[in-house]
Parts: C-alpha cells; structure tokens; sequence
C-alpha cells in the first residue's frame, strides 16, 4: 500500500511539474533494482498541445509554407534552424529527387529509389515542427495570405480533394515545365526528362524499341526507322542523354540483341550553332567531335517544327523543311513556367513576363511576405542608371554638387554590393576601383571630386553586364540556403540591419542581398569521360575529369543511404552492366 501511494504521489508530482521530468532519478535499495520516474501525461492533440504550450504574453509563431521540394526547397529546409515558425510544406512529391542523375536511370546505370530521399527522413533529422502535405498547389491568392492546393491521393478518405492553406511567409519553390515552344505534337509524341516518372518511361520506351525491332517480322527499313533515338536539344540535359544512351547500347544491348545492333543511330537536333553552348568552347569542340567519333550525328542549325507519331520535321535557316523518322524523341530544349505560376503572374501585373521576377532578396516584386527561387522565378537586377542621382546624392554629403572622392569611398563598398554588374563592369575594362573608371570617363575628372555628369558618364556602361542566373540546381541550392539563413536571423537584423545603405531611403537593407557563387560545371560525355569548366575559367576534360564528377556528385547527395545506394549502382553496372529488363 505504502508504495502504492508513494507512486500515486509521485506520478501526480510529475505531471504537475513537468520540468521534474527532465531529471533521471536512479536510486539503489537492497535489492540491488534500479528505480526511475519517466514522464506521464495525457494525450493532447497537436493543436491543443501547441496552445497549452504558448506562453501568455508570447507572439504567435509565424506560418511558413513552401511550396515544392525540389533543389530549392529542400535546401531552405535543410539550413533553416529556427524554431520561431511554424513550417508547411506542399509538394505532389513526397521526395527530394537528385536530378543531376536523371539521365543515368533511363538506361539502368542507376536505379531512380537510390537517387530519391523521402521528405519526413530530411526534415525529420533538422528536428523542428515541419508538417507536410502531398498536393498540388493550383493557385496563389496573396491579398488574403492563402494558397488552394489540391490532393494527389485518388482515395482521399477525407472526402474533400482541394484545401487551402493560411500563411504569413510564401515560399514559393514549385521549379518549372519542359518548354515546348507551342511546336505541334511534341506534347503528344515526346518524352520530357523533368522527374523520376519521365526518367522511368524513356527506359522502358528504349527497350521497347529494341524488342520490336528485334522481332523476325520487322524488316530492316523498319528497323532502322525504330532504333533511330532523336534527342531534342543540345543543352547538358540532352547530351547526358545522348551519351548514357549511346554506353547503353554499345556495352550492354548490342550484346543481347546482336541482330539490330547496326541499325542503331542518335541524332542531336540543336537550334544553336553548337551543342553545350553555356560551356567554354573547348568543351564543345571536344564534345563534337568526340560524338562524331562515337556515330553520333549532332545536327545544328535546326528546328523542330513538328512532332508526328512517326516523323519529326525540322526547318534549317536556309528555309529548306525535311523529316525524318524516329523510334523514340527526348525534347530536352529549356523550361517554362507552370501554369500556376503564370496566372500567380497575372495577378500581380507580371502577365508580360516569362518568368517571376524577384529583387535582389528573392522577394516577389509587388507581394509583402512572398518570396521565390529556383527555375520558377528569375532576379530583376536593379540598374545603376536608375538609381545614379540618388547614388551621388547619398554620397555627397555636404550637398555641394560635387562629390568628394574621399567621401565617395565611404559608400563604395555599399555600392558594389547592391550593384554586382559594377564588379563585372571593372573586370571588362581590366580596371581594379571605381576610382580608376572615374579618371577615365568622358567628363570632368580631378583628383579630390567629380561633377554629377562625369559621375553618370563613368558608370553610363555597368548595366550592360547584367546577365540572368541560370536555371541548375546549383543557383535554385544556394538560393534556399541563403534565404534560411535570412528567417534565422530575421528578429536581428531587424535589430541590427546589415545589409548595403538604402539609396532611395534611410537606413540600411535588413540582409545582404543574394549572391551567386558559381563551382563549376560537369558535362558528362559517355565512354567515362566527363568535360568540366571550373572556377577561373580552368577546363579538364577525360578519364580523370569522370573521377571528379564521381566524386563531387556522391558527396552533394542528400544522404548516406543514397550515397550508398548510388556507389553501389554503380559498381553493379562496373561489374554486371545495365539491366535491360522490361518491368
């Protein structure tokens, strides 16, 4: 009976005092046991348990929702730390998917579960409140704060498909669609390489190919119509495809379907006069001409007009139209913006743009509280020009007319940072300061001061190196990082502004804006070889250069299971080639 109580007691004790809890009581009696107290307490809901939790007096956490869980997204997640929000994710993917390696699940040299990391996994291991919801959202309505999302799920036991979620902060992160250019049938006939689904079908449709060309009906005409494999596009995308195909039927298949193995061909249709054209021309030289060695026919200068069930027309700059048949068509030729997105567009008097525009913080232009990165969205990079009278005001401070050079390099380094082109802008005329730009403009120029027009004539050129950030995953990563880090610290640089002067107020930018720091890029050419431009225009290219890419690639995979995962892939394909089973 008396211990009876004392447990009574003590379990009353407990949940009164929940902070007890925290103590581990180890006692030892007699008989040698072990006595310990664990925490007790009845069920709440998450709700309930959340009020009951919120202090009296205490601000309300803020409601984060993203939208997506793609590069940009999931990299916000990862390096957001902060447990003053309150964080919804919305995603038709319950996954984070390692798309450089896309090209490698449609010929079987990696299986797509080892390249996929379930969402809950990653945030589950940043152990803050993180709710995740499979839908889709079909619109934005920044006026009220709310986002209508519709479920994936056929089944929903809810009874109810669509939903809308509240919210304080908008990520919107939903990355992009293959752009078709409005060419006739390609949504048809063509295979797109943006998901795990798309990757999947391209491997099956590649073995369907070589299963009806090897059956003793087909002729050889129809055979080599059938096994003529078109890519679309002469980007990165394409040319991976390209060439993991070509390693495909040159290791593994032609080895189990010998009969067809000569009526194969691969055709690159470019638009362009080169293939790989965002890389450093030595890498598209070698590319080139390394395809032509490996038979396969890169045709530029070319345009898709039409896609039939059968054929592809294509249009070449002379004017002059011809087709060709084909087995199978990749059209791996850029992106456009989602349909959501475009309508999000037309609400906020973006309708003339192809892509959201954001300022310098990813803020979405004209909407308080929504933020954009990744493929979906593009950074309107403000002009000098436009700010050059506010610019030379703020500088001169003892509103003379004329600018002091030695007060002027008080706010230079304010200026650099809020208009990266004037770094470009130095760079293109071999020049190290702005000091130096200034002595060699048109205008007035002395030693202590310049005029408001040598100022403007001096910096009359900057804008001209303003250049859109490409749509990898590299800018959409370090986009998501760098906006985490702005949410935790969002209540001190409140405090505490850091970033450059405001020209056209008082005061200073809470943060700094977002910067893009290019690593390099890989461009993997097939037969294990892999051309990279690397940081200070230095270019490497073959077996050694394949290494690289193995090495960088494993260790910007989410995981250890899928670093595991793909390294074993790997060796499987190393030691047994590509599986080229029809599942």
């Amino acid at each position: 009976m008396w211990g009876a109580s004392f447990y009574e007691r003590a379990s009353r004790l407990f949940q009164q005092y929940p902070s007890l809890s925290k103590l581990l009581v180890v006692a030892t009696v007699s008989g040698g046991g072990l006595a310990a107290f664990h925490e007790g307490r009845p069920f709440q809901s998450r709700t309930a348990y959340a009020d009951a939790a919120q202090p009296e007096g205490e601000s309300k956490k803020k409601k984060v929702v993203v939208l997506g869980t793609g590069w940009a997204g999931v990299s916000f997640l990862k390096n957001l730390k902060s447990s003053s929000y309150d964080v919804e994710v919305v995603s038709p993917h319950n996954y984070f998917l390692f798309t450089p390696l896309l090209p490698s699940i449609t010929c079987g040299t990696v299986e797509a579960r080892s390249i996929v990391e379930p969402i809950r996994c990653i945030t589950k291991k940043k152990g803050l409140d993180v709710q995740f919801r499979e839908a889709a959202c079909y619109k934005i309505d920044p006026q009220n704060k709310k986002v209508y999302c519709r479920t994936t799920q056929d089944n929903n036991p809810c009874g109810k498909n669509e939903f809308s979620v509240d919210y304080d902060y908008l990520i919107i992160a939903m990355g992009a669609k293959a752009n078709t250019f409005n060419t006739p049938g390609v949504e048809q006939h063509a295979h797109f390489l943006k998901g795990v689904e798309d990757a999947l079908k391209i491997r099956q449709s590649v073995i369907n190919c070589f299963e009806r060309a090897n059956l003793p009906c087909t002729s050889q005409e129809e055979r080599k119509k059938i096994l003529h494999f078109v890519v679309v596009g002469g980007g990165p995308a394409g040319v991976e495809f390209a060439a993991e195909l070509h390693d495909f039927v040159v290791e593994d298949l032609a080895k189990l379907y010998p009969a067809v193995k000569d009526d194969v061909s691969i055709t690159i249709i470019e638009a362009g006069d080169h293939i790989l054209n965002m890389f450093d021309s030595r890498i598209t030289k070698f590319a080139e001409e390394k395809f032509t060695r490996d038979g396969i026919e890169v045709k530029t200068g070319s345009q898709v007009v039409k896609v039939t069930d059968k054929e592809i027309s294509t249009k070449e700059r002379t004017g002059h139209v011809s087709s060709m048949p084909y087995g199978m068509c990749l059209w791996a030729t850029g992106i456009g913006a989602r349909p959501e997105i475009i309508e999000f567009m037309k609400q906020i008097g973006q309708g003339n743009r192809r892509v959201l525009a954001t300022d310098e913080w990813l803020r979405v232009e004209g909407c308080n509280g929504v933020f954009a990165l990744g493929d979906c969205a593009t950074i309107n990079q403000r002009r000098v020009m436009e700010d050059i009278s506010h610019i030379f005001s703020k500088a001169d401070t003892d509103k003379s007319g004329t600018l002091s050079l030695e007060g002027f390099h008080e706010v230079i380094d304010d200026l650099m940072e809020r208009y990266p082109q004037l770094e470009l802008h130095l760079k293109s005329k071999q020049m190290s300061s702005i000091h130096e730009l200034l002595k060699n403009s048109s205008g007035k120029y002395s030693s202590t001061e310049v005029d408001i027009e040598t100022f403007k004539s001096a910096l009359s050129q900057a804008d001209t190196q303003m250049k859109n950030l490409p749509a990898t995953a590299q800018v959409a990563a370090q986009q998501g990082a760098y906006l985490a880090n702005c949410f935790n610290r969002m209540e001190e640089c409140e405090k505490y502004p850091e970033g450059p002067l405001r020209f056209r107020g008082e005061g200073r930018h809470r943060f700094h804006p977002f910067r893009y720091k290019h690593f390099g890029m890989f461009a993997p050419l097939g037969g294990e070889q892999t051309a990279a431009h690397l940081p200070g225009d230095w270019v490497s290219i073959g077996y050694s250069t394949q290494w690289l890419w193995y090495s960088v690639y494993v260790s910007k995979l989410v995981s250890w299971r899928t670093r595991v995962l793909v390294v074993s892939d790997w060796g499987r394909r190393f030691i047994f080639g590509r599986d080229s089973s029809r599942i």
